[in-house]
């Protein structure tokens, strides 16, 4: 059993409504990330996925320190990050790096590439000597992929793939042992996106990194993640490994994600169940009482409204090599079958 270098509990992200103008009033919140738990194994990929809105950024934000949560721990190896500040605080951001969605509005179009990635080593000296950090830009170009003598190239000069590269070298110029990746392929044409997405696996296995994965691209994360974790309005609804998430889904949201995914085959494609969801996501301002899926689930029963389901393991007593609960689904009645759906 591996130890987790990464443990979040309870993690909440609130935003305040307010009303007035000479004096403001606060009138309610929007609940971005509403109780987020889980767990990142050394050298494992977690990849979390959900439609736009649901708080998968501002859980990246919150485990880089970019927003402070509201309340909940983010604990790296065992030490609450949340409670760090001044010397403690910028030594553990050092090995939790962050690859950001847009790879051209991410760099300064003022800044030289060698410029954009020796600027980590001007925040941490302690991580190059002064004299060996040009040379050290350069071998990172070369493990991504690019050639060093465009280290004086702007990044206007370069292609998409070419500038997700610069910023996945910006982020190893640290030797971080943890890398939140938000969306890092989602603006990349499909040849590129697997590029990329090959390139962050050859660099774990050389770099020892754990990966938190963030997409909407069911089959992008399939194809990098050990686990998975689903969210929806806030919260973690179903984890467990790829193979336990896409083959047995057990939350009727999860089911419904996967029914969507296009399939190449014409012939499974007809035979498959599709689940169309009624209605459009609550608002974070006014989340529905008991489970948050009801108002669109096709299996809400009385239940539903009144009691928040907790996550439940599935199969009970499954272990995963991360020490965590293997499958686990927030549902009052998980079902492998999709009963009532036409």
């Amino acid at each position: 059993m591996a130890e987790p270098i990464l443990e979040v509990g309870g993690l909440v992200r609130h935003y305040p409504l307010t009303r007035g103008v000479l004096f403001r009033k606060q009138v309610g919140v929007v609940r971005a990330v509403d109780g987020v738990d889980f767990t990142l194994g050394r050298g494992e990929t977690l990849g979390i996925v959900g439609e736009s809105g649901c708080g998968k950024s501002t859980v990246a934000r919150m485990l880089v320190h970019l927003e402070r949560p509201t309340a909940g721990a983010i604990r790296f190896k065992g030490e609450d990050v949340v409670r760090l500040s001044g010397r403690a605080l910028k030594a553990v951001r050092r090995n939790i790096q962050m690859v950001f969605q847009d790879p051209y509005t991410s760099l300064n179009p003022r800044m030289t590439v060698g410029d954009i990635i020796g600027e980590p080593y001007e925040i941490h000296p302690e991580a190059a000597p002064k004299g060996d950090r040009r040379r050290r830009v350069r071998e990172l170009l070369d493990v991504v992929g690019l050639n060093p003598e465009h280290i004086n190239r702007y990044p206007h000069q370069f292609s998409g793939g070419q500038r997700q590269r610069i910023g996945i070298a910006r982020g190893l110029a640290l030797r971080p042992e943890v890398i939140v990746a938000d969306e890092p392929v989602s603006a990349l044409d499909v040849s590129v996106q697997a590029q990329v997405i090959n390139l962050m696996e050859r660099l774990q296995g050389e770099f020892g990194l754990s990966y938190v994965f963030i997409a909407h691209d069911l089959s992008i994360v399939r194809h990098i993640s050990d686990r998975v974790g689903v969210m929806y309005l806030g919260r973690i609804v179903e984890t467990g490994r790829d193979s336990e998430i896409y083959d047995r889904p057990r939350h009727p949201y999860t089911q419904a994600l996967l029914s969507a995914v296009p399939v190449p085959d014409p012939e499974a494609r007809e035979h498959r169940q599709r689940i169309i969801l009624s209605g459009d996501v609550p608002s974070p301002a006014n989340v529905p009482s008991g489970c948050r899926f009801r108002t669109r689930c096709w299996k809400a029963r009385e239940r539903c409204a009144t009691e928040e389901p907790l996550p439940a393991a599935v199969p009970a007593g499954a272990r995963s090599t991360t020490g965590t609960a293997a499958h686990l689904a927030a549902c009052h009645f998980p079902d492998d079958h999709m009963d009532g759906v036409t």
